[in-house]
């Protein structure tokens, strides 16, 4: 039997769905204009420029992206052709790609980061107050333990 949404639940999913896309969206706007990326570009620059070694398993980057790994290897290709991102194969193993963040790509993301924050904050954070803020960052939390633990997926705390 279907547990419909009440009205609370159903404002609470609205929202979220409507306030992610939208943000989103402005965030893209910037990006693109600013410094040429897409939200999805910029995202896995800042996986890389995190990573040990600015580097990653192109599975583990698909997984932590929530990609397939057709659709990392598309997003790959253009930060490839561009040269921001490289592939090389791993050490240990090969058989096993990586996916490398090179000198212009550690640019190109220092460069975008402040585009990046600026607009979490006038699209997003500006709008709550430090109450709210928290109060989100607890909600999202709970979900994300939830979600792994009904899927036995490591938790993501970042």
């Amino acid at each position: 039997m279907t547990r419909w949404l009440d009205d609370d639940e159903m404002r609470a999913w609205r929202g979220l769905v409507e306030v992610m896309t939208g943000v989103e969206a402005d965030l893209e706007a910037e990006l693109v204009e600013r410094h040429g990326l897409a939200v999805g570009e910029y995202g896995v620059l800042v996986h890389l420029s995190e990573a040990e070694g600015e580097a990653m398993r192109m599975c583990d980057l698909a997984a932590r992206l929530h990609l397939s790994p057709s659709g990392l290897t598309r997003r790959i290709d253009g930060l490839v052709r561009t040269g921001l991102v490289r592939r090389e194969p791993s050490k240990e193993d090969r058989r096993v790609m990586r996916a490398v963040l090179t000198p212009a790509g550690r640019s190109a993301i220092g460069a975008a980061a402040p585009t990046h924050v600026d607009g979490v904050r006038r699209h997003l954070l500006d709008h709550l107050d430090r109450d709210q803020i928290r109060v989100l960052g607890e909600a999202w939390a709970a979900v994300q333990a939830g979600r792994a633990s009904r899927v036995g997926a490591p938790e993501r705390t970042g």
